[in-house]
């Protein structure tokens, strides 16, 4: 994980700087306060030279005026803005807190688009604000109070909101905004406009005091190589791109996750990105645009999406849902691979399942209850991977699991 920087008003970086360029003597400034201290080394004579405002202004980052210790391992649960902003935030407290549960993924941007966080009425997301979590510093002051490490959760190129209501940006077929068989619209990764529109929300989140941002559906739809052809959409500034279609794909998200990296790096977050599993096991997602290693070399954080229901027959396991920890390990052993090969590799921290998928069984499901939770727990935790998240869309987790069942 970074380092945490030295944190300054954007005011007092613009008077630090000038000092800096005409002190006649070398100091070291006092301690003004908490949040603010600054040590100077200059020599004895005033430099003409010009200053390097990139060099001085990544010295500091944004303060929030929120403390939150980073955990032994995070061990989170997801939490949506309903839940979040409404009764059931105490009851998943409580859960976090009567267990070795310590963080919380929580959504600012869900699936459809919607913005989960109230916002003023001027905001260019007033008309995606669904204010689910009607005062978000509140929500942020309490998980302080309560020690839970908060992490934003933001749907980037899923979203049925923007889509309609910038056509521009979305796919289209015969003139109308395509949607997936789910009835989900899409805005396409080529567009830097899509790129800013999240990111700037991001930056919002980080000045609320979120501890990390974490990026969702950072892809094109699924199965896009087959309908490629029929789909109008700009390509942008990837229209002159001198290479094939699934390698512009690549391109563009991994792209995208480096300028999300880049533009975030003032307000001293952690960046992670959620990603398919099986991208690991091949070299290229060929609809998608996500490659695992290129994503991995460009964020603090990487979570491949490792629920045993969402594997077909894998690692030569026939049916991998009724196979949590042989499912989990397989897979373990395969990122551990990779991320071998990657100098400034990321915290592994996939997500795992705390749920029933009947749609895979013509009788009754596979039960996901404390066994077969700690057994994907314990396959990552064997293999070296001591942080997890647990997925639950509905925000109902097992009870009186043991989340660190090695020790």
């Amino acid at each position: 994980m970074k380092a945490k920087l030295l944190k300054m008003p954007a005011f007092g970086i613009i008077l630090a700087i000038a000092l800096l360029s005409f002190a006649p003597s070398a100091a070291n400034a006092e301690e003004e306060d908490d949040a603010l201290k600054e040590t100077s080394h200059i020599k004895r004579q005033i430099s003409l030279e010009p200053i390097d405002l990139d060099k001085h202004m990544q010295r500091f980052t944004y303060d929030t005026g929120l403390d939150f210790d980073y955990p032994d391992a995070v061990r989170g649960i997801y939490v949506t803005g309903n839940s979040a902003g409404g009764d059931r935030l105490d009851k998943l407290v409580n859960l976090v807190n009567t267990s070795d549960l310590n963080a919380m993924v929580i959504d600012i941007k869900e699936d459809h688009g919607n913005i989960t966080i109230s916002v003023p009425d001027d905001s260019p997301y007033k008309d995606a604000a669904s204010d689910f979590i009607g005062e978000p510093r509140e929500l942020l002051e309490y998980l302080e109070e309560e020690g839970i490490y908060p992490i934003a959760r933001l749907v980037v190129f899923k979203d049925s909101v923007l889509a309609e209501k910038n056509p521009e940006l979305s796919f289209r077929k015969n003139g109308e905004i395509w949607t997936n068989n789910k009835g989900e619209a899409f805005v396409s990764p080529f567009q830097k406009d899509v790129w800013k529109y999240n990111v700037d929300l991001a930056k919002k989140a980080a000045e609320l005091g979120f501890q990390e941002i974490q990026f969702d559906y950072v892809r094109f739809p699924e199965g896009f190589e087959k309908r490629d052809d029929e789909l109008d959409y700009s390509m942008g500034d990837y229209k002159n791109d001198d290479t094939n279609n699934v390698e512009r794909r690549v391109h563009a998200v991994t792209d995208f996750v480096e300028y999300a990296k880049d533009e975030l790096d003032y307000y001293d977050v952690d960046v992670g990105v959620d990603i398919f599993g099986y991208t690991a096991t091949i070299d290229d997602a060929p609809g998608i645009g996500q490659n695992f290693s290129d994503i991995s070399n460009q964020v603090d954080v990487i979570s491949s999406m490792i629920y045993p229901s969402h594997w077909t027959a894998y690692f030569g396991i026939d049916f991998p849902d009724k196979e949590p920890y042989k499912t989990v390990n397989r897979y373990a052993e395969t990122e551990n691979k990779l991320l071998e090969r990657i100098d400034d590799k990321p915290v592994s921290r996939p997500w795992i399942q705390d749920f029933e998928a009947p749609w895979l069984y013509s009788g009754a499901p596979t039960s996901y209850g404390k066994p077969e939770v700690e057994a994907q727990i314990k396959a990552l935790n064997e293999n070296g991977i001591d942080e997890f998240l647990l997925w639950n869309a509905g925000n109902s987790y097992t009870e009186n699991v043991d989340y660190t069942p090695l020790n």
